[in-house]
């Protein structure tokens, strides 16, 4: 498959890629193209902003989930009818697993055979920014790195330093970025803000596209992008099985509290024959008609408590769904919402859907951030006891019970170093790691099969203290 494609990266954090790659973005669809955007990484943030500066949906690229074959052919799969593909890459260029390269951008970009262009702050440099580039571009001998953008970086100051970039390090300056605070996106626990949330996106994009296409050369961008190789494997999916039936329901939450989601997982769910129904837990007064399996992923329910403990009808709803059997995959903020109460910043707790016990507050730090490797202890939604399964977590509340039907390790910690979490039956997945379901399509399908199965009449009924096993219906928008 022909896949013209470019990756951004840069020597650390904090640099301008972001900022870099949605200028581009939006400045390849002035152009009239259809740009297909990428994270490197787990991140289900970026990819938000990604969707609005491209107008479609964003996907990630995490070589700790799959392997380089599968990477390559969920590249083909997001690049499928689109002109070009960008890949944002998450840290610096190096930072991979640990203190290794393993999972880094450019173990994504060497993998997928992608050439980089490196962004790099030039604010308080000068000679050393040579010094630097140099550094990069000879680190490995496969590094893929082929151009240099300079953000923070007047037109003046790059035209200085250009020439010596270009002679230490071989790579191609391609232009700058000037400094300007109007192109900054607002930050919060989990890294930036929500795209929906932050006022004015749009304008801010148009601006960077704007600055971008003024002092770089986009064209050249284009034709690096356009030397990278064709890619060998078929568009990643994951077929329904014969004889599936009518499509059945999966009921998302999506709105400003709910909206971590993989993309892929999403487009699984489809291709096994599902309609995803998106629905708000924060305004809908009950679930989507005919739904038979409930998505609830991460996002910011902390912040937005009061309104969740307000819609009592949906957090009725969900009760009684989950007591009736339906399936269910929450995730981080999704489990939150389970739980008996959720206690907001200010130390008020409030209620919610007390499908499951348990209240969640502040850490005040981070709890197991990173990569995890999941065992688990019991037969489940995602498989029989022994299933094992790779996710992330990155959360600062934390509950007084998460559950012990699995246990969590480090990649590479000592064995017993592990902890308790999750809580899992045939029909519910809930706890606060996100899954990645291309690295394992059976889950996904597991899920699929369970939501058709209840569907159908053939999974058993139970019914919550105090509860109602009837379906609730409400209005979804669905996809």
């Amino acid at each position: 498959m022909r896949v013209p494609r470019l990756a951004i990266a840069a020597p650390a954090s904090g640099s301008g890629k972001t900022t870099v790659t949605l200028g581009l973005l939006r400045a390849l669809v002035r152009r009239g193209m259809e740009p297909a955007a990428f994270k490197c990484g787990p991140d289900y943030i970026d990819t938000q902003f990604h969707r609005v500066a491209s107008g479609r949906p964003a996907c990630n690229l995490d070589l700790f989930f799959v392997d380089a074959p599968r990477l390559r052919s969920l590249l083909a799969r997001g690049s499928q009818g689109c002109d070009v593909a960008v890949i944002e890459g998450a840290m610096g260029y190096f930072d991979g697993v640990g203190s290794s390269w393993r999972g880094s951008t450019y173990d994504v970009a060497r993998a997928t055979g992608t050439p980089c262009v490196l962004v790099m702050d030039a604010r308080g440099s000068s000679l050393t920014l040579a010094a630097v580039a140099q550094g990069m571009a000879r680190f490995r001998d496969d590094s893929t790195l082929a151009g240099v953008i300079l953000s923070r970086c007047s037109p003046a100051q790059a035209a200085r330093v250009a020439p010596q970039i270009e002679r230490a390090s071989g790579l191609e300056v391609l232009g700058c970025l000037p400094a300007d605070p109007a192109l900054a996106l607002p930050s919060r626990h989990l890294g930036l803000v929500c795209a929906d949330e932050v006022a004015g996106v749009d304008d801010a994009i148009e601006r960077a596209a704007g600055a971008l296409e003024r002092t770089v050369d986009v064209g050249a961008l284009l034709r690096i992008a356009r030397g990278a190789a064709d890619i060998a494997e078929e568009p990643f999916s994951t077929p329904p099985q014969a004889g599936a039936g009518e499509p059945v329901v999966v009921a998302v939450a999506r709105d400003e509290a709910f909206c971590f989601y993989y993309e892929e997982n999403l487009r699984m769910l489809r291709d096994l024959g599902a309609r995803t129904v998106e629905f708000s837990p924060l305004r809908d007064a009950g679930l989507p008609a005919a739904a038979s399996a409930l998505y609830l992923g991460g996002g910011y329910p902390e912040l937005h408590c009061e309104g969740l403990a307000a819609n009592g009808r949906m957090r009725a709803a969900v009760r009684a769904a989950l007591g009736a059997g339906m399936p269910c995959v929450s995730e981080c903020g999704g489990f939150m919402y389970l739980q008996r109460a959720l206690v907001d910043g200010a130390g008020r707790a409030w209620p919610m859907a007390g499908a499951l016990p348990g209240e969640s507050r502040d850490a005040g730090r981070l709890s197991h951030f990173g990569y995890v490797e999941l065992t688990c202890a019991r037969d489940g939604l995602y498989g029989p006891a022994g299933t094992r399964l790779r996710a992330h977590e990155f959360h600062y509340w934390h509950s007084d019970d998460e559950g012990s039907d699995a246990v969590a390790t480090k990649p590479g910690s000592e064995p017993g170093s592990g902890w308790q979490c999750v809580r899992t039956t045939p029909s519910l997945f809930a706890g606060f790691p996100h899954a990645y379901w291309p690295a394992d399509p059976e889950l996904a399908r597991r899920c699929v099969d369970a939501a058709r199965r209840w569907r159908d009449g053939r999974a058993p009924r139970r019914v919550a203290a105090g509860g109602d096993a009837a379906r609730p219906a409400g209005r979804g928008r669905s996809r």
